[in-house]
């Protein structure tokens, strides 16, 4: 089985955390994301294969109707509720972006594309505090990820010019 349950996660998590540097840690992400993405159900692959590449055509009425489709046959399959996530975030839909992320750390607490996506949400939001706990959430699982790492500064740097 490759999702969120394979076996070879716990592994490449304790890699991540011991990476040298971001490209070490690259590859290793690279080969979580891949397991996260996979199913043993072909229905469910046809569907993200399809929602993703309504995604990056920009058509995410298509994207979300798939990943829809795919939390409804798939619900414990984490990565389908992360792409719905993604494509709410990005439709502006926060609110229900952030309740599928809550979904998506339930079934996969290491989740750092969840957890650095609830940043982005709460850095929409204007919620600069949850957003930069939401990023450390992030780099506590991966050290290494450079778009967490520079939202996190750059909140940090923000959080303490409100505070003088």
């Amino acid at each position: 089985m490759a999702d969120q349950k394979d076996e070879r996660l716990d592994k490449l998590f304790s890699q991540l955390l011991a990476a040298s540097g971001p490209a070490e840690a690259q590859l290793i992400e690279g080969a979580i994301w891949h397991i996260w993405g996979q199913s043993d159900d072909g229905a469910v692959r046809a569907l993200m294969e399809d929602g993703v590449a309504a995604m990056s055509r920009r058509d995410y009425r298509r994207a979300l109707s798939r990943f829809e489709q795919m939390v409804a046959i798939a619900p414990d399959f984490a990565e389908g509720w992360n792409k719905r996530a993604t494509v709410h975030y990005l439709m502006g839909n926060y609110s229900a972006s952030l309740e599928d992320i809550v979904r998506t750390l339930e079934l996969e607490p290491r989740h750092f594309g969840a957890l650095s996506g609830r940043g982005l949400v709460y850095v929409a939001l204007e919620d600069e505090q949850r957003a930069l706990d939401s990023f450390e959430e992030a780099l506590a699982i991966h050290p290494n990820l450079v778009s967490a790492a520079i939202n996190a500064e750059a909140l940090r740097k923000s959080l303490r010019e409100k505070q003088i």
